[in-house]
This record gives structure tokens, sequence and C-alpha cells, in this order.
């Protein structure tokens, strides 16, 4: 397996720390809002990323966090936190709107057939291990209090800016109306690892700790959750590229500084969505969110394939004519397989060697346009038996996750009311009285229907009807 790594900036082999085992790690939402489709785009990509694993036979733990406390507007530490934001729009509970939005999450995953990760912890459900955290780092002197808050010093970190490629100048504060420095930063990167009351009085969820009442910052979440479950050395670690900075950054800082060694071989990142206007958010525009789309008539898979034909390293524009075609070209995919003889017998040396072309395409920094190549061409493969194709579509499904083997859906025909069945009688009785050459009859069945304002229609095809 070789996979792009944002901390070398190359395509690496991938070497687990552990042979055959994979610890992964994935940021989840913030359950404040819906998840618009570009959230989405990176949970489909990681989904493929596990499944990939599973498929070249590792062992693959996953594990993935629910922040629904501690992330504020700003990923910088400024601003509203997202969560009481949510509940203030909505007038309702900070727990309501987790509770409300985490469900509404999952629902979408489950509609793209995105797998559910072996773990999911909301951060509210780990305090004390943040806590624990955070007193660690004190003791190290890598945190310092000051104000009512707890810091992190980024001037210990070892190489800060190691995985973003930052630097000390590029960084900039008050760039918006709503965000100012914090004065009591001794360095402008340093971040909260502990809010307390003193700054946050109307923060709806709080908790005891060794320096007031407060809550964890959002960079902390991740690396306690992850090393609860995980260990303090991660095989590899998820997110979209905009969780590089300083999400991702302030991540490696503080837990490297906790465990003492190297925390993190390799770092996973997928590109955004964007529209005519550029990056998709929940602020700008027209809330694309999977329900939309499903409003408007599409399949979520064809969401799931339009992602799967473009590399996940590589932006990706959404347009409705895009989406028009991943949709038809879904249709097609789907009724040409399930349009295959369900008779014979696989030849189990045809889907090994399949098996393999769609493994090193995946294996290729997770080509997953190449892999739908090799689907098309297997399909294409007149050498192959329709059971052998079944075969091998529904072992290529193990990773593509379109529900790609399913039987034929014979289309009915639509449920015609009772006022449109006694037209049609009245028109059959028409047809044979003039095929009697009763024509009489036939002329007083058409003054019938026109006196209730329906008008017949003859053309070469047969007779129809038009209501008034």
């Amino acid at each position: 397996m070789k996979l792009y790594n944002t901390l070398s900036k190359t395509v690496e082999d991938f070497v687990p720390n552990e042979e055959g085992k994979v610890k992964m790690y994935t940021c989840g939402p913030t359950v404040y809002h819906f998840a618009h489709i570009g959230n989405l785009r990176t949970y489909i990509m990681e989904d493929v990323l596990e499944k990939t694993f599973r498929y070249l036979g590792y062992d693959v733990t996953r594990v993935m966090n629910i922040t629904d406390v501690g992330h504020l507007t700003s990923d910088g530490d400024t601003g509203e936190d997202k969560m009481l934001k949510g509940a203030k729009r909505e007038k309702k509970t900070v727990l309501e709107i987790a509770e409300f939005y985490k469900n509404a999450f999952f629902g979408d995953c489950a509609k793209l057939n995105i797998k559910t990760p072996d773990i999911v912890q909301p951060a509210t459900g780990c305090i004390p291990e943040f806590i624990q955290m955070v007193e660690t780092l004190l003791e190290k002197d890598y945190a310092y209090f000051a104000e009512g808050n707890v810091y992190f010093d980024t001037s210990k970190a070892t190489d800060y800016y190691a995985l973003s490629g930052h630097n000390t100048d590029e960084l900039m504060v008050g760039v918006r109306d709503d965000v100012s420095e914090d004065t009591n930063k001794r360095n402008k990167s340093d971040f909260v690892l502990w809010f307390t009351k003193s700054k946050f009085d109307d923060q709806e969820l709080k908790w005891e700790s060794p320096w007031g009442v407060g809550y964890p910052g959002w960079h902390i979440e991740c690396s306690g959750i992850c090393m609860k479950y995980l260990g303090d050395k991660l095989d590899i670690h998820c997110g979209g590229v905009d969780n590089i900075f300083p999400h991702h950054t302030n991540e490696i800082a503080q837990s490297e500084a906790y465990v003492g060694h190297k925390w993190c071989n390799y770092w996973f990142h997928v590109q955004h969505l964007n529209d005519e206007r550029g990056k998709m958010s929940k602020s700008s525009g027209e809330f694309l969110t999977l329900s939309l789309l499903e409003s408007k008539g599409y399949d979520p898979l064809a969401y799931r394939l339009f992602c799967l034909q473009s590399h996940y390293r590589k932006p990706l524009t959404f347009s409705y004519a895009n989406i028009d075609n991943a949709g038809a070209a879904y249709a097609k995919l789907v009724k040409r397989i399930a349009n295959l003889s369900r008779e014979g017998v696989a030849d189990a040396d045809a889907v090994k060697a399949y098996h393999d072309k769609f493994a090193e395409a995946l294996a290729q920094d997770m080509n997953t346009a190449q892999g739908l190549t090799v689907l098309y061409d297997m399909l294409k493969d007149s050498a192959l038996s329709d059971a052998t194709k079944l075969a091998i579509a529904s072992d290529f499904d193990a990773v593509l996750s379109l529900n790609l083997v399913r039987e034929v859906v014979k289309e009915e025909a639509p449920a015609v009311d009772e006022a449109d069945a006694w037209i049609l009688e009245k028109i059959a009785e028409r047809a044979a009285a003039k095929k009697a050459k009763n024509y009489a009859q036939a002329d007083a069945i058409r003054a019938e229907l026109l006196e209730k304002g329906i008008t017949l229609v003859d053309t070469k095809e047969g007779t129809t009807f038009k209501k008034a």
C-alpha cells in the first residue's frame, strides 16, 4: 500500500507499527448542524481507505470522535462555541442539538454506505482523560495557566509547523471583526487546552477541574480520545485538508509532548469539494446537504460514485450537471450488472486475477478512478461468464460500496385512478364499436365523454384523451 503522507509531503510505502494491523483515527463531526456534501466527501474517502486496508488484508481498528463541546467558530480558539451557537439558533439545549445532529450525520452515512467506525466517542464522555492529559502537560512544562485558561506553549514543540509547512510570520490575528488577539498567550500560535468560566460564562456544559469550572479545548479532544482507545502510537490519522492547520498541527504538538516520542506516522487528508463560488461551507450560498440532493431526485450512491470518480487529493467541483452525469452513469452501471445471468459457477482464477488488478489500483495512493476503470474493463471482458462477472463485482463492492449486485427491479405501470379507468373502458368500447362498423355507437361514446369534459385524440398509436 502506497499513500501520500502529508507529514513528509511524499507518497510512501505504508508500514504499520504492528505487522498486519492498522490503528486508524478519523476526526468526526461537530454536531451543531447538518453535514454538507463537502464534509461527506471526506467521510466517503476515509470509508474507502478503511475498506481498502481491509481488502488488502489488514486488521483495522478505527476510532472517530464526536465533537459535542469545545469547538469554537474559529479553529484558532476564537469566537463562540459552535455547539452553543447551534443551541441558540434552534432554541434547544446543547445536548438536544448534539443528539439530533449526531443522528442526522449517521443517517447520511447509512445512505452513503459509510461504515460506522469500530469506536465512536463523544467528547463529553472523556472529560477525565482530557483533564489528566492537561495536568501532565503542565507538569512537563509544555503548558501554562493564564487568566483562567490553560495554554499549550508551542515554542517548546518540536518542529511545530512540520505538518502544515507554515511559519510564525504567516500567522495573522484580528483578520475578522469577531476575531481578536488573545493577550494571555505567550506566543500567537499557542492554543487553549482548557477554558474556564472566567472567559465563557454562558457555556452550558462545564466540568470541575484543577483550574476551575470549565470545558476542554477542541484540539485536546482528539488526542485524548485517540490515546484512550489506540494507545500512544498511531498508524494513520485522517481528516479534511482544512484540519491540517491548526487542528492536526496542534494535535501533534500536544500528543508528542505528552508521550515523549513520535505519535503518528501517516497523515491522510482529503481535498475540498468546491462549487462555482469556491470552497463549500455552511455559511454561504445554497446549503448543499444530502437531503437536499435527495429532494431533487438524486440517489445518494450516485454522489458516492461522483466522489470515487476523482482522486481524493484533487479538489472536486460540484455542479448539478456533474451530479446528473454521475447519476446517469450509476443507473446504467447498476442496470448492466443487474441484467447479468444468475446461472452458472464463477471462475475462481478469473475472480482472483481481477481481485489483484483492483487491489493494485487501490494500493497506488487509493486510486479509486483507476479502480472503477478495472470494474468497467471487467464488465466488457467477453471471456468472462456472467456468474464470474457477478462474483467480481461483488468482490469490488466490498470497497466501492455502491450496491452493485442487485436484482433487476421491474418497472410497474403507474396506478390508474377510478375515473381514468372508466374513461379507458369507454375508449375500449368505442374501439370495439368502430371495429364492428357501428359508427353510431362510437360517436355516441365520444359525445358522452365530451359532455364530461373528456376529449378523445385519435393517433396512429391509438386513442388517448385530454381532460378539460
